[in-house]
């Protein structure tokens, strides 16, 4: 056992060594409230599962994935054909997640370094949750829940440990993925046992649990089990080397770890008193978004290059494919099998979690964005979400995957998008274009300027950074790649998981 593993071990012990110390007299009832296990898959894209996502949408599932355990899920549960990651990268979804609030309004929009060299400077980010913040672990854990965080944090301030949890994994980020290899590819199998461990532990206490499982995966995907790269070498006719094998084994892999945390709640007969949701921290991939608006050297026109079987964009706009993604949910009076096309976003979760936990509205912070989806889950997937605005927006200020600094609101079936080099706007009917191909700014100018406006009025209200302009902008000089490292908490931070291990894995993926 490696001394990270160890250390994880005892943590993990003394957790349960607590909770145990807190059992009382009623520790052998059930307890009242349910249970929450959620799941956040990493780069996970909308079709990257063997799930449909969307009811005879074939390209809404992958070609070649195999995640029988997830399927299960979605049969035992409810599925989200809107279900959307808060930003189309990690860091800022992850705080959303733990804050109820817009990566916008928490002035958190990128994990990876500025690109200088182009038309407009990006803004500058906090990148680390500030102590202020009050997390879903902090809310839940005084509601008297015992509280975990396993995996991946990347959003510093010290870990899941000083935000609420109990039990964690400390202030991690991409490099625990590197660490860990056959038979614990990126941990998986790792933290799934810890996660029954303290499952176990909070039973003994006669206490309801929150555990988070922040995977690795889809992050060094080349440390997949070996048995499970070599079947998909076979079946792609390459070699254990390629991404798309990588790709679909530890897919395959996460999925193994889905079903044992599965097992675990079955074998402890609490499926019916615990809640599970499964999404994943962004889309897929990268590459130009689905009508353009790229930078310099960028794509104008990406949809093609960016198309993810259906989807516009990738990891890095705020296209479809950039922030649609899986979204499942199992629990207590949740239809089997059952859809939703509500669209609903991860800042909707803590505000749920609060609902099912009895947490007092007051307690809950009046700058938190979210709104509950409980009522969805227990109506069959119909109803609304009461968020404090209707709209919802995918702010992005900055350069990556070929597109310059955008913006994105949705109301309704209809999205708008805005490009901050040009000032050009794009409009499409999600309803009936999810691959965002036609463009209907033109032919309907008042749509544009009623979503415009609220766009505009929301970046005012919730205070976000716009890019500005570049002084010294030269259009004869290429700008500069973004440079490696300096992920959450700041330029330089290993934590912040850019830095791999010598002698681990093969290559370096992106926050």
């Amino acid at each position: 056992m490696n001394r990270q593993a160890a250390a994880q071990a005892l943590a993990c012990l003394l957790a349960i060594v607590s909770l145990c110390m807190t059992q009382t007299a009623a520790a052998a009832e059930k307890p009242s409230r349910p249970n929450i296990v959620l799941m956040l898959a990493d780069d996970q894209g909308w079709n990257g599962l063997s799930v449909e996502m969307a009811p005879g949408v074939s390209g809404s599932k992958g070609a070649i994935m195999h995640t029988p355990n997830l399927e299960r899920l979605a049969a035992q549960g409810m599925r989200f054909t809107n279900g959307y990651a808060p930003a189309p990268v990690c860091s800022p979804s992850r705080i959303s997640i733990q804050t109820g609030r817009s990566p916008a309004a928490l002035h958190w929009t990128k994990a990876a370094p500025a690109e200088p060299g182009h038309k407009l400077l990006e803004p500058r980010l906090i990148r680390q949750i500030a102590e202020q913040e009050t997390t879903v672990g902090e809310l839940l854990r005084q509601a008297g829940y015992a509280t975990a965080h396993y995996g991946k944090w990347h959003i510093a301030g010290g870990g899941p440990e000083r935000h609420g949890y109990d039990a964690g994994d400390g202030d991690t980020g991409n490099e625990n993925a590197y660490r860990f290899i056959d038979p614990n590819p990126v941990d998986i199998f790792g933290m799934a046992g810890r996660a029954e461990a303290f499952m176990n532990a909070s039973q003994a206490a006669g206490r309801p649990f929150f555990i988070q499982l922040s995977w690795n995966a889809l992050h060094a995907s080349e440390n997949a089990l070996k048995a499970t790269l070599a079947k998909y070498a076979k079946l792609t006719g390459g070699s254990a080397d390629d991404k798309r094998t990588t790709v679909a084994a530890i897919t395959e892999d996460l999925d193994t770890g889905v079903g044992r945390v599965l097992d675990s709640i079955d074998r402890l007969g609490i499926a019916d008193s615990t809640y599970v949701i499964y999404m994943s921290d962004n889309g897929a991939g990268g590459g130009g978004g689905g009508g353009g608006g790229g930078g310099r050297g960028g794509r104008r026109d990406g949809r093609r290059d960016g198309r993810r079987d259906g989807l516009g964009g990738g990891k890095g706009t705020v296209w479809e494919g950039g922030v649609r993604v899986p979204f499942i949910v199992r629990g207590p009076g949740v239809a089997a099998n059952s859809w939703c096309d509500v669209p609903v976003v991860g800042w909707d979760l803590l505000p749920t979690f609060c609902d099912w936990a009895g947490v007092p509205a007051q307690t809950i912070p009046s700058t938190v964005e979210g709104g509950s989806i409980a009522g969805l889950l227990s109506h069959g997937g119909t109803g609304v979400v009461k968020r404090p605005r209707e709209e919802i927006v995918f702010h992005f200020p900055h350069y990556q995957s070929g597109q310059a600094p955008h913006s994105a609101i949705r109301v309704g079936d209809l999205k708008l998008l805005r490009f901050y080099e040009d000032d050009r706007v794009a409009l499409y009917d999600l309803a009936k274009d999810i691959g965002e191909r036609s463009d209907l700014a033109t032919a309907r100018p008042a749509d544009v300027t009623r979503l415009r406006e609220r766009l505009e009025r929301y970046l005012v209200a919730v205070d976000a950074q716009l890019p500005t302009a570049n002084p010294d902008f030269d259009p004869a000089r290429p700008a500069e790649p973004a440079r490696k490292g300096g992920g959450a908490g700041g330029p330089g931070k290993k934590t912040g998981g850019e830095m791999k291990p010598k002698g681990v894995g093969r290559k370096k993926e992106a926050a």
